[in-house]
């Protein structure tokens, strides 16, 4: 929700450079200035980004809590064991008559 969230704002303002802003000029008549309105995208940009930020630390904190850390090589140089083979049921070749 949080990534989501972010994506909308960032898209909705002014592009300086060209790129994807939706929030583009326009002149000053509408409901928020566009100075204004920039201020509350930046403000809401940073709050939303932080708030993305802390939720990611705190999730891979929870995510991280239980268990002993384990290592794929931890086993790499104890040989494993054999497998035996079972004996065969009856003769390996054709017998002829």
């Amino acid at each position: 929700m949080l990534a989501i969230a972010l994506a909308a704002i960032v898209l909705l303002q002014r592009s300086e450079g060209g790129a994807l802003g939706i929030g583009g000029g326009g002149g000053g008549g509408g409901l928020v200035s566009s100075r204004g309105a920039g201020n509350i995208l930046t403000k809401a940009t940073w709050t939303l980004a932080a708030l993305f930020m802390l939720n990611s630390i705190v999730l891979t904190i929870l995510a991280g809590g239980g268990g002993e850390p384990t290592s794929i090589f931890s086993g790499a140089g104890t040989p494993s064991a054999p497998v035996e083979q079972p004996a065969p049921s009856g003769p390996s070749a054709p017998v002829s008559q």
